[in-house]
């Protein structure tokens, strides 16, 4: 009896005892974004640790997700929950990145902003489908590809929506190079993909610092619930440009950065339970997503063919795929496609132009329903 007792109370406290078909659809999810994380590389440093952490979260009895018991994943996620990643990952963002693009080619901002027809577009279409407007407003941003504004908008106005959208705003960027280019090819002719375009101008330092700080006053003043994610974003350019703080500069885009990423992909990851992610709801967000990321990539290349017309040919329609704010990955797609017509043609530095003039559209359009809806 005591031996048969012993098997039962073991059997009980295995996983296997509890595993459901949600379970295994979910783990069957993880492992396939696991496989396109180290397999095809598609952004390995988001979809990794997102993918591990929707695979701990699904594993029956362990009680990893970031929703649950007060463990370590839970106590984790309180910055997601609270708003303090974000700000600190904008910070890193602002660090690394090169503004010299867009000051030399202000018309970049144009295709930025025509990259957020996918936020609003998403917007309309979750009233539609019955979501309220705080809910709507968060899965809209959704369509601006940036995770950390998705998450920073949610945590303010849809807090029970916060796991599903971070998991969809995070899946959508690091599956970028996957989704951009048939809808870039779809709206693209040969002859538009092939144009070459000019070398842009030398951008002086002083125009590299008061950027940064023009930026954060105009748009703060304006919108002033965008102004922690600008804020953040212009400090740590001001940290790059500035030259006088190296050893900030290389802890915000190495050290501080690198740990805020594990720490929120992991948890976000952890989030996905099959109680939460298999559900009608929840799936629809996803759908919502994939939708405002598609209208996001189809209005900045429509504007763009509209400028290669306006401009007499001399402005490639690729790069205003690249004004969603996933940076530099899309930037970089407008350049890989541009190359398999001509593998002459280098549009890194003419899409990254846009590609952060969609960090600041996203972070505008976050400060504008925040301050409406919230």
């Amino acid at each position: 009896m005591s031996v048969t007792f012993s098997l039962a109370e073991f059997w009980q406290g295995m996983g296997l005892s509890a595993i459901t078909i949600g379970n295994v659809i979910m783990l069957g999810v993880a492992c396939v974004l696991i496989y396109f994380a180290i397999a095809k590389e598609y952004e390995p440093l988001l979809l990794l640790p997102i993918a591990f952490g929707m695979l701990l979260a699904n594993l029956p009895l362990a009680n990893l997700a970031s929703t649950g018991e007060e463990g370590l994943l839970h106590w984790l996620y309180m910055g997601v929950k609270l708003g303090i990643y974000p700000p600190l990952i904008f910070l890193g963002i602002g660090c690394m990145t090169d503004f010299s693009p867009l000051i030399a080619n202000p018309k970049s901002m144009l295709l930025g902003a025509a990259a957020q027809l996918g936020v609003y577009m998403a917007f309309f279409l979750a009233l539609i489908f019955g979501f309220s407007l705080k809910e709507a407003g968060s899965i809209g941003i959704i369509g601006g590809a940036d995770g950390p504004t998705a998450i920073f908008v949610t945590s303010k106005l849809a807090p029970d929506l916060l796991g599903p959208i971070a998991v969809a705003a995070y899946m959508y960027m690091a599956l970028v190079p996957f989704i951009q280019p048939p809808i870039m090819k779809a709206l693209t002719t040969k002859q538009e993909r092939r144009v070459k375009m000019g070398q842009l101008r030398q951008v002086s330092k002083l125009e590299k610092i008061i950027f940064p700080i023009a930026v954060t006053i105009i748009v703060s003043l304006i919108l002033p619930d965008a102004a922690t994610l600008i804020g953040m974003l212009m400090l740590g350019n001001l940290f790059r440009e500035s030259g006088v703080v190296e050893r900030l500069n290389k802890t915000a885009q190495n050290e501080l950065i690198n740990i805020v990423t594990i720490f929120l992909g992991l948890t976000v990851g952890a989030t996905a339970t099959a109680e939460v992610f298999l559900t009608t709801r929840t799936l629809l967000i996803v759908l919502l997503g994939v939708i405002a990321f598609g209208f996001g990539t189809a209005g900045g290349v429509l504007l763009g063919k509209l400028m290669y017309l306006i401009s007499g040919k001399k402005i490639n329609p690729l790069i205003g795929s690249a004004g969603v704010s996933a940076v530099p990955m899309a930037a970089r797609v407008s350049q890989r496609v541009g190359q398999q017509e001509d593998p002459s043609n280098f549009l890194l530095m003419h899409a990254m132009g846009p590609n952060v003039a969609g960090v600041i559209g996203s972070a505008v359009a976050a400060g504008m329903f925040i301050n409406l809806l919230g």
